[in-house]
């Protein structure tokens, strides 16, 4: 009688074995997507950091020619700035 319980422990293991390897084969295939998926962002926000940096570069050689424009080059201002004293004298 104990080898007839053993026989049908070791033939339930098969079903439960193939069980196991199935779900951690689809585990290990979510896991591969799920990691491509994260590559792909990644390389999306490369590319819009450098999207923005050149943006942003951009956006100051305007202000700096927008700048000089206002103020001719060639042409220093003429007037004398005073610094006021501090309070204690120094």
């Amino acid at each position: 009688m104990p080898e007839a319980i053993f026989i049908v422990m070791i033939v339930m293991t098969i079903p439960l074995t193939a069980i196991i390897t199935d779900h951690k084969r689809r585990m290990a295939v979510y896991q591969a997507d799920r990691l491509q998926d994260e590559i792909e962002l990644e390389k999306l926000k490369q590319q819009n950091f450098i999207a923005e940096t050149e943006k942003m570069k951009l956006e100051l050689e305007k202000m700096k020619l927008d700048y000089t424009a206002d103020f001719p080059v060639n042409k220093a201002p003429t007037g004398t700035v005073r610094i006021p004293d501090a309070a204690d004298g120094k």
